[in-house]
């Protein structure tokens, strides 16, 4: 029995053992013995979409980090909405754990439809996800997109039919049964709906580079246009009409047309492509997921306006291309149906990030959906009209210059009657001339046609015979010409003759668009010439279609604020934008050249600005340079980065500047000098280039916490050394410490899928470092990051155009080339030469520069110019998101003295309420004064600035004034008596004397305090009058008893007494009498002053205490 028992319990010994080796297996397994360091899975989820079911999550973190789960669905309307999510944070690193969660689900997602659950969700799935992510600033909150690791389980919905209604919680009285019966089967109409969209409306220029405009469609709101947009995208049905206008072939083998682009940024249908011959090929993707395509040989003609219409039904491609009345018809059948979903990704119009577009301009645009049998898309337009005229005048005038450069050129036998010009053939025929024929090209109707060409030529003749002027130099021989001619040192208002016109438009033939954009800026704006909206748009075009800077800008600036006759367009706005960025990083690279700077704020309107201004012949500089001289590290710096950058007035000097950061840097005190001087070692800047000095200069640096100083290592390891781990070590150091090249490197790391950490292409992980570096100003992070906000490409991130455009606008402003033009402005304007100031800051307004602007208004003031110059520029700076308050308080004034009408008074003050409360937004004391003048005259204050003031509704007129007041006092400098102050004291004093008038005892003390002023008004000059008297008095007594007497003397007063004794006694009590009466008069007005006193110390105490 004992030998049973014992095999028994060795059995189950040896069984245990085995088992909980297995056991002790299974959770190595799960804690992360074969698994990665960081894990997180599911140990449990639901199957269905069931309220209160629980969800088990395993998970292993090493460093700390934040887990979730959440529950998300999509709609036909919407896809990844979350529904519910539950956080937490694990801080036990390094071991194996499991979190459990119970799921509670909306009721949209659950019951049906009824009096108590209205807002329900069509839900076409459901999914459980949980994720993890690291933490990096303590306990940062963050999002799935940042998630580094995640799982996810489709869960099974149950369609909306055969929901269960949801349990009443309370009870309905008869009347709202009764009405709900009545009405929940009543479904609201749907907004009208066209399956025919005008793609564009408004010309587009397109440069032949990458930068397109994206547009994207959505799904039909219409259940009915839905189903038949789904069903088509198997059995597609579309049409496509598209005008352009080609200015050259391609300079690549393709360039793009119109392609689209799925949600992966692959090609999908429809492609529509240009081949640098002139030829079209239409590509498509079909339902077996193939690409194909098919060519059409056309060979389109540039400076023509041509049509292209695609149109798709089915496997079956007609293309039908017209020009000059003419159309020709191309067929193609692919093997099987085209995939045609239009939600899918967008269409770009022109060129994209994968492909050049045309250089050229796009006409009207218009996508029929369901297909259409005829095609509504005429030339209407003018300005296309107006836009080919040009070209081809522009054709002409070059053709004109060059003939006349060759025939000077070459020496030709000339006209003695005209220089440059040959002798007419049938003047040599009438006086049988037996001059040498001359190879002229032109007829002589020619220059008379381009009158003020030819004359300007003639002048320059001697130059261009020499070689010292082409076509190149005299495109800016033309502006200049033509400009000084506008603006001489004589003219009070601006005049622009045709000849002033006709010397711009010719130097905008020839490549300057400068020329094109003040054009444009003349035609718009009415400056010295009749307003032509048309022109102006045509010049607008032909300056972006050129590829300039500034031009670009200004088609950007007016389509964002919808202006001047230009349509609101983001999506358009964003097109030139992104050129004119990607324009703008570019040239940082050549920032410290000459003809570029850094754009200063200096505004003409405000004193303190100009006076800011430091040349070198100026004492402030001659002291930083004393000080600097002497040995001061911190001014050798500054010095330096002055003479670098040339900022405050002062001019570039890359040598010199190269000469004070080495010394302040040698000294191995400021690490900001030691990393500025290593960077001009690395680029060989003002000094020999010299890596191992730069090197350790950059270490030294960023020992002593300089974060750019690390920055710098990255791009020395991973550019020079090519240690990218060490460079991705250095560029993580410095983000987290807040460099913005840090954090924009490292997006580039995971973008270009180079970091050995993580050796894949991570676009969410880079879009997150771009935003953040945009944040700070970063141009290239800028670009970047508006690129994924304008095409909406990347998961996660919705198109945001807006966003991306006001990024990109604050990316142009900074354009070196913009900062060069507001500096020559400016010193035009400090010489003393206000009408080159005025031209040069016009160019620069009509960018959207709300600096330029504003300056231009205020020369427009200053030149007595009209007063819609004033009106269109400051209205123009006020629209900018970020506008100076000076500009703000300018048209709020404006505003409130243009109330005069009755009938416009109200809006109007109601305009300068609003700029008066955007100023004060921005800081600015004379704002919140203006907005506490209307709020005491019974204005009500705007939604948008009760918050700054901590105003209610509930608040009195007083109440609101004092709070505005007291803000601005404090905005102001403490020390200083400023109208604020004056006002707010004024207001109190109101307040509280207000107060004393409602007691009875004080309002009696009041009337007491003015009955003593005017007793001491009385008193007090009788009190001087008494004193002066009895003085005198003093003086006669005492006289009387010094004077020397005689015996004589005394004898005869005596005789005298007893004679006059009697009269004397008389006037005696008359005097005493007096004398009496004039001190009880003293006493009198001594009792009044001191009671009159009395009174107003106790007024003032009184009025004190209310008053404080």
């Amino acid at each position: 029995m004992n030998v049973l028992h014992a095999f028994m319990f060795g059995y189950i010994f040896t069984a245990a053992i085995t088992m909980g080796e297995c056991v002790l297996q299974a959770i190595s397994s799960e804690s992360g013995e074969s698994l990665p360091g960081n894990f997180i899975g599911f140990k449990s989820a639901p199957d269905k979409v069931v309220d209160g079911s629980v969800v088990r999550v395993r998970y292993q973190c090493l460093r700390p980090c934040q887990l979730a789960v959440e529950v998300v669905v999509s709609t036909l309307r919407k896809t990844d909405l979350v529904v519910f999510r539950r956080k937490w944070i694990s801080g036990r690193l390094g071991v194996y754990r499991i979190h459990q969660v119970q799921l509670r689900l909306p009721p949209s997602i659950l019951y049906q439809n009824d009096f108590f659950n209205r807002n329900v969700l069509e839900v076409d799935n459901a999914t459980v996800r949980a994720w993890l992510v690291h933490l990096k600033d303590g306990n940062e909150p963050r999002r799935h997109r940042d998630s580094m690791l995640s799982i996810n389980k489709v869960l099974e919905i149950t369609p909306l039919s055969e929901r269960p209604a949801k349990p009443p919680t309370e009870s309905l009285s008869w009347f709202a049964r009764l009405m709900w019966q009545m009405t929940r089967d009543r479904t609201s109409p749907c907004p009208h709906e066209s399956d025919i969209i005008e793609v564009l409306k408004f010309p587009l220029a397109s440069t032949g580079e990458i930068f397109g405009m994206v547009r994207r469609f959505q799904p039909f709101m219409d259940d009915a246009l839905e189903r038949g947009r789904l069903h088509a995208v198997t059995q597609p049905s579309v049409t496509i009409s598209v005008w352009i206008y080609l200015l050259r072939r391609c300079h690549k083998s393709l360039c793009g047309i119109i392609h689209h682009l799925d949600r992966r940024n692959e090609y999908d249908s429809v492609l529509m492509l240009l081949t640098d011959t002139g030829d079209i090929i239409i590509q498509a993707r079909l339902t077996t997921g193939e690409q194909e395509a098919f060519k059409v040989f056309v060979t389109l003609p540039l400076r023509k306006w041509i049509r292209l219409d695609c149109s798709i039904q089915d496997s079956k491609v007609q293309l039908y291309v017209t020009w000059d009345d003419e159309t020709q018809i191309h067929v193609y059948d692919f093997p099987d149906s085209i995939y045609f979903d239009d939600t899918d990704g967008y269409f770009a119009i022109g060129g994209s990030k994968f492909l050049p577009g045309i250089n050229g301009y796009f006409g009207p645009i218009k996508y029929y959906r369901f297909g259409t049998e005829e095609i509504q898309n005429q030339l209407h337009l003018k300005t296309l009209q107006e836009l080919d005229k040009t070209h081809r005048e522009c054709q002409g005038i070059k053709a004109f210059t060059k003939a006349f450069l060759k025939e000077v050129t070459e020496s030709h036998i000339l006209s003695t009657n005209s220089k440059a010009v040959c002798t007419p053939h049938f003047i040599r025929l009438w006086g049988q001339s037996g001059e040498k024929t001359c190879s002229q090209t032109w007829t002589w109707e020619t220059p008379l046609k381009y009158s003020s060409l030819f004359h300007l030529l003639q002048t320059k003749e001697e130059q261009v015979r020499t070689g010292s002027l082409d076509m190149k130099g005299l495109r800016t021989t033309l502006f200049k010409e033509a400009v000084a001619a506008m603006f001489t040192a004589d003219q009070t208002q601006i005049t622009i003759t045709s000849e002033h016109m006709s010397l711009l438009q010719a130097s905008s033939c020839f490549g300057n668009h400068d020329a094109s954009l003040l054009l444009a800026s003349i035609h718009l704006s009415g400056l010295g010439h009749s307003v032509d909206q048309n022109q102006g748009h045509v010049y607008s075009l032909i300056g972006a279609s050129g590829d300039g800077r500034f031009a670009l800008m200004h088609a950007g600036y007016k389509h964002t604020q919808g202006i001047d006759g230009f349509p609101k367009d983001l999506d358009m706005a964003c097109s030139y934008y992104s050129n004119a960025g990607a324009q703008s990083y570019s040239d940082t690279a050549y920032m410290h050249e000459d003809k570029q700077y850094i754009p200063e704020h200096i505004y003409l309107s405000i004193k303190e600005d100009l006076n800011s201004l430091t040349h070198e012949t100026s004492d402030d500089y001659q002291f930083l340079k004393f000080e600097a001289e002497r040995g001061d590290a911190e001014c050798q710096r500054h010095l330096g980065t002055m003479l670098y950058w040339g900022q405050n007035g002062v001019s570039k000097d890359v040598v010199r500047a190269a000469k004070w950061l080495h010394r302040s840097a040698m000294q191995m005190k400021n690490p900001l000098a030691m990393y500025d001087y290593s960077i001009l070692l690395m680029k060989g800047q003002g000094v020999k280039k010299n890596h191992t000095l730069a090197f350790q200069l950059l270490k030294k640096a960023a020992a002593m916490g300089s974060t750019d100083a690390l920055n710098g290592l990255g791009w020395y390891h991973g550019i020079i050394l090519g240690d990218h781990e060490s460079a991705v070590k250095y560029y993580e150091q410095a983000a987290l410490n807040g460099s913005v090249d840090g954090m924009f490197n490292l997006g580039i790391y995971h973008l270009s899928g180079k970091n050995p950490r993580r050796p894949w292409r991570n676009e969410t992980a880079a879009f997150q470092y771009f935003v953040n570096a945009s944040r700070f100003g970063h141009v290239a992070a800028s670009v970047e990051a508006a690129w994924y906000l304008s095409t909406g490409s990347l998961g996660g991130v919705s198109q945001d155009a807006e966003r991306a455009v006001i990024m990109l606008k604050q990316v142009c402003e900074r354009n070196g080339h913009l900062g060069f033009m507001i500096r020559e402005a400016l010193h035009a304007y400090l010489q003393g030469s206000r009408q080159e100031a005025f031209v040069k800051y016009v160019l620069a307004a009509e960018t959207g520069l709300g600096l330029a602007q504003s300056n231009a208004a205020h020369l427009c003031e200053e030149l007595d110019l009209s007063y819609d110059c004033q009106w269109r520029y400051h209205n123009f700076s006020i629209l900018n998101h970020d506008s100076h308050p000076s500009a703000l308080l300018k048209m709020g004034d404006y505003y409130y003295y243009s109330s005069g009408a009755p009938e416009d008074s109200l809006s109007l003050v109601g305009q300068a309420l609003s700029m008066y409360s955007r100023a004060a937004l921005a800081g600015s004391p004379q704002g919140m004064y203006n907005l506490g003048i209307l709020a005491q005259q019974g204005h009500v204050l705007p939604q948008s600035v009760r918050s700054m003031f901590n105003v209610t509704h509930y608040d009195e007129d007083d109440i609101v004034v004092e709070k505005v007041l007291r803000r601005c006092v404090e905005s102001e400098h403490e020390d200083a008596v400023t109208p604020c102050s004056l006002a707010l004291l004024g207001l109190q004093m109101g307040k509280a004397w207000r107060r004393m008038t409602q007691n009875g005892a004080q309002l009696l003390l009041a009337y007491a305090s003015l009955l003593s002023v005017c007793v001491l008004l009385v008193f007090i000059p009788l009190q001087s009058c008494l004193g002066q008297r009895a003085s005198g008095r003093r003086t006669v007594e005492l006289r009387a008893r010094t004077s020397p007497v005689s015996q004589e003397g005394v004898n005869l007063n005596r005789e005298q007494d007893g004679i006059m004794g009697g009269t004397y006694r008389v006037a005696g009590n008359l005097w005493l009498t007096v004398l009496n009466g004039e001190q009880w008069l003293r006493q009198t007005s001594d009792l009044a002053v001191t009671l009159s006193g009395v009174c107003l110390c106790a007024f003032w105490t009184t009025f004190l205490y209310r008053l404080l």
